[in-house]
Order: C-alpha cells, then sequence, then structure tokens
C-alpha cells in the first residue's frame, strides 16, 4: 500500500524554560491508507505530542522542531500556514479526549459540524445542512436535526463525542487522528465508539492515528503499534506480536499492568 503519512526524525524541543526540554526524540512511523496505527504510552511519553505534531496544532514558535512530516508527500512541518489550513479539517482529521473542551458551548451542535464544510466547500447552506444531518446519523446519533438545534451541555458524555466524530468525518478526510477520543466514557460507550471507529476505516478507507494509553483499547483496534517512553519509541511492530512477544522492558511492564479478570489468570485476551 502506498504511505499516506511518513514521519522521519521527528525531533520536538520546548524552549519555553530556562533549560529546553525534548518530548519527541527522532521519532519515524509511516501509515498507510486504510490503516490503523496505535501510539501507546504512559503520561508524559510524547504520544498526544506527537499527534499534535502531525496535525499542526502545535505552535511554530516557542519550541524547536525537526525531520519531516509527509501527509502525501507534504511536508507539513516546513508548508506555508495556508497550504497546511486547507488540509487541516479536510485532509486530516482530529478527534481529542474531552470534547467539552473542543465544542464552543454557546454554538449549537449544528453549526459546528458544519464548520469544516464552510471552509473547505462551496456547498449551500441547504446543502451543508443536509451534509451535518447525514454525517451525525453516521454516527450513530438519533434524532440527528434536533441534535443540530442543541448546545453542548445539552448532550452526554457519549453524544458529544460522536458529534466530534461526525465533526472529523463530515469532509471524509483521509487520515483521522484520535487522540485518547474514549478515555472520559464509560467501557460500555468506550466499545460504541471503538465499533464506530472500526467501522468508517472499514467503509471510507480513512486511516486512523489512535493515541492511547489503554493498551486493551489498542489491541482491540490497531493493526500496528507503536510503544512510546519518555519521547523516544522504545518498540513497534504487530499488534499481536508485540503483546504476545514484547522485547523491551518497559513494554513488558505495561502489559503486565493489564487488569485481568479473575484471580490468578495469566496472559490472554479477556
Amino acid at each position: 500500500m502506498d504511505e499516506l503519512l511518513e514521519v522521519r526524525g521527528l525531533h520536538i524541543e520546548f524552549h519555553d524554560h530556562l533549560v529546553p526540554e525534548t518530548v519527541v526524540h527522532d521519532l519515524s512511523l509511516s501509515l498507510s491508507q486504510g490503516e490503523i496505527l496505535g501510539i501507546v504510552g504512559e503520561s508524559g511519553s510524547g504520544k498526544s505530542m506527537t499527534a499534535l505534531a502531525v496535525a499542526g496544532l502545535l505552535n511554530r514558535h516557542d519550541m524547536k522542531k525537526q525531520g519531516q512530516i509527509l501527509f502525501e508527500g507534504r511536508d507539513l512541518l516546513s508548508c506555508p500556514r495556508s497550504q497546511l489550513r486547507q488540509i487541516q479539517g479536510r485532509d486530516i482529521g482530529v478527534v481529542f479526549q474531552e470534547p467539552m473542551t473542543s465544542l464552543n458551548p454557546v454554538k449549537r451542535i449544528g453549526w459546528q459540524v458544519e464548520e469544516s464544510l464552510r471552509i473547505h466547500t462551496e456547498l449551500t447552506k441547504q446543502e451543508r445542512y443536509r451534509r451535518v444531518v447525514e454525517a451525525l446519523q453516521d454516527a450513530e446519533l438519533m434524532e440527528a436535526e434536533r441534535i443540530c438545534r442543541m448546545y453542548p451541555h445539552q448532550l452526554s458524555g457519549g453524544m458529544r463525542q460522536r458529534v466530534m466524530i461526525a465533526a472529523a468525518f463530515v469532509c471524509e478526510p483521509r487520515l483521522l487522528i484520535a487522540d485518547e477520543p474514549t478515555t472520559a466514557l464509560d467501557v460500555t460507550v468506550q466499545a460504541q465508539i471503538l465499533r464506530l471507529l472500526k467501522r468508517k476505516n472499514r467503509e471510507k478507507k480513512t486511516a486512523i492515528l489512535f493515541i492511547s494509553h489503554d493498551l486493551s483499547l489498542v489491541r482491540g483496534l490497531c493493526e500496528r503499534v507503536i510503544v512510546m517512553h519518555r519521547g523516544r519509541a522504545v518498540e513497534a511492530g504487530r499488534t499481536e506480536e508485540v503483546f504476545e512477544h514484547p522485547r523491551e522492558a518497559y513494554t513488558k511492564a505495561l502489559i503486565a499492568a493489564i487488569p485481568r479478570c479473575g484471580k490468578g489468570q495469566k496472559g490472554g485476551r479477556k
């Protein structure tokens, strides 16, 4: 498969303290169209910083960034802001951990889901509205037209996250970056959101970069996984291979910390 995304030697160093802090060390990865790649690690491992860099959401002035982030051959680290804005929302969609920090509390849901269409298309107002309703329905939200008129606080956490998925997919992007998209949700809703992402990946062939600290979620969703620790990729490979035969001590410790069902049970998928 042709590579949709290729990260080469990504190095991110913050300069907003007295002593520079490196948060991502020489990271390389690739992602093909229709593939799901997981990046897993504990807090501070650099996984979310990597996701923000790929999404083009890092400030360009208070940090040093080296390497390349090639999206369909275009380097997102060095391209003009005008070109980056054309890609964001249209070709690359993003879903964050907590939708209440991403959704505007004083704007109706329909207006917010429609935003990418206003920026990236020449659709009429009526055509945009129909596309928004379809996107909400496709995100498995019933009564989509009523939800369009509602505000974020009127929805449950799971419904808000489905709204964010609808907004991310409304322009049918080639790549979706999902940064801890289920962390704030209960287990049942988590499973529903993962099934939704799997279905989108299968039907639309959308590549997904899935960021999580939860190895169980990564194992259930991702074909390949990269394990990060202190800004470095310490292990990478096919997900089942990494889980069944981890090489690095850090990966082994992460896997050993996964909760098991029942006393004395060892390994295996539950």
